[in-house]
Formats: structure tokens, C-alpha cells, sequence
């Protein structure tokens, strides 16, 4: 196995001994999770819902909690790798100063990462689009199948989104759930394909990123702008960015280092130097 990345490695931390991480989908494929796209940045498959549809269409909402009640289990039963582990290493090294996941999973906090911005919001909890309650997603899950008992025990391929495919003569049949304090839409508490990501993370991210010594992006074929500004950022301000991703990125061009190579490798590269 080709190992020349690792000089270019050493020699790139300890030239900039402080960064801020962008993780992407590609770090918890590992787990079990799958990603989006492929090595070349295209949709391995169906696109995932949009916001606008899951807010304006009640069929969309059906389909979605009928695939999400079968997806689920995996999700939440899902554990962390080698690479969500180098990582919490790293901040506790003091390499990391804040890591920004696009990854609603939570993987990263449950291998005991500390300082995390779950960029996409997180999909461990629901929340009512009228009244703002939060319910816990586990929670949900025990009233879902409850209403809808066909969905125990069903099997289905899992999706990227924490979703899983089914056909569309069951999916008609779900009763989505209603807020338990209003009866209101709920939503789980994520940003969808669409939607806006909340000022807030986003002021968080560029703060760290301004006393980040370079940006080190994970994982991620940084398609999708929320993650990709980042790196515009950094190239505008002439910060280093490090690029650790299996194929292609929308930032390769901006990389001061890319290494094409296994994510939880080259982490685990890192934590030793």
C-alpha cells in the first residue's frame, strides 16, 4: 500500500496544529450509513425529500414516516468507527478546535466528541412546526408502530436519510404522527434538501473557522453549499484547507493538501503523530 500521504500529512498538522473538521456522510458509511453519492459525487440513488414538499404536501409526510418507521432501528441502533473515534481523539489532543458535521446521526457525540455543530440538525428527536415541542425520537417511534402495526417488523433497504424503501400500497396506508401537545405537523429536527440552515450554526462555524489555523473537511463531496461555504471562506481568506475524502470534491481545486485514501485510516494516521 502507497503510504506517501503520510508525510505530506505530518508535515501539513504540524505546520497548522490547530483546524476546524467538516464531516460529511462518507465518515459514517462505516457505520452502516449509507451516503448519498458515489466516489464521482452522483446520486447513488433516489434524491432524498425536499423541504418544501415535506412542509406543503401531507402525502410527502406519509411517505416519509412510513419509510422513516422501517429506517429507523438502523439508525438508532448504529455505532461508531474508527474514524468518529480518531476524531474525538483529535480534539482531545487539542488538533480539532470544533468539529461541524452535515450528518444528523450523532455518531460523532456518542464516540464522546465534545465541541460539535450538527450543521443539518440532528435526527434522534421530532419537533412540532406549530408549537416547537420536542419529542424524543424514540419515543415516536413506539406511537408510530403502535398506529400502524403493519410496519412491525417490515424489513426495507435503509436510505442515506435514515429512511427506507418501501412500496407505494403500504406507504398509503400510514397514519403519520401529530404533536402530542397540539396535534400540529410534526418534523424531525432536521434541515432538509431546501431548507435553510439556521444563522446560528452557521455564525458558530465561521467563528471557529476565523481562529482555526486551516479547515479540514472529512467525509464529504461538499455538494451540497451549507458545508461547501466553508471552504470558500477559507479560500478567500487564504486559509489551508485539508481535504480527507474518497473521490472527487467540489473544493479540490481550493485543497492545499488531498488525500484520497480511507477517512478512518488516515485519521487514525493523525491521531499518532
Amino acid at each position: 500500500m502507497n503510504h506517501d500521504w503520510q508525510q505530506a500529512l505530518t508535515d501539513f498538522v504540524h505546520k497548522y496544529p490547530r483546524m476546524m473538521a467538516i464531516t460529511g456522510a462518507g465518515i459514517s458509511a462505516g457505520s452502516g450509513i449509507p451516503t448519498y453519492r458515489d466516489d464521482s459525487g452522483n446520486w447513488q440513488s433516489r434524491k432524498p425529500i425536499q423541504h418544501d414538499e415535506f412542509i406543503k404536501d401531507a402525502k410527502q409526510r406519509q411517505r416519509y414516516w412510513s419509510r422513516s418507521a422501517v429506517g429507523w432501528p438502523a439508525i438508532s441502533t448504529a455505532q461508531p468507527n474508527r474514524a468518529h473515534h480518531a476524531l474525538a481523539q483529535l480534539e482531545q489532543a487539542g488538533a480539532i478546535d470544533l468539529l461541524v458535521t452535515q450528518n444528523v446521526d450523532r455518531l460523532h457525540q456518542r464516540a464522546g466528541h465534545q465541541q460539535v455543530v450538527d450543521l443539518h440538525g440532528r435526527l434522534d428527536q421530532v419537533v412540532c412546526l406549530s408549537c416547537q415541542q420536542v419529542e424524543n425520537r424514540d419515543q415516536l417511534q413506539t406511537r408510530l408502530l403502535q398506529s400502524n402495526p403493519s410496519l412491525l417488523g417490515f424489513k426495507a433497504q435503509l436510505r442515506p436519510d435514515g429512511d427506507a424503501d418501501l412500496n407505494d400500497q403500504l406507504m398509503s396506508t400510514i397514519q403519520p404522527p401529530d404533536c402530542l401537545y397540539c396535534e400540529g405537523i410534526l418534523m424531525p429536527d432536521v434541515v432538509f434538501f431546501g431548507g435553510n440552515v439556521p444563522k446560528a450554526r452557521q455564525q458558530t462555524a465561521t467563528q471557529a473557522l476565523e481562529r482555526a489555523d486551516a479547515l479540514v473537511v472529512i467525509g464529504s463531496s461538499l455538494t451540497v453549499y451549507s458545508g461547501f461555504r466553508f471552504c470558500r471562506m477559507a479560500d478567500n481568506t487564504n486559509k489551508p484547507i485539508l481535504i480527507i475524502n474518497r473521490g472527487k470534491t467540489r473544493a479540490d481545486d481550493m485543497a492545499t493538501l488531498k488525500i484520497d485514501e480511507d477517512c478512518a485510516e488516515v485519521l487514525e494516521a493523525w491521531a499518532l503523530i
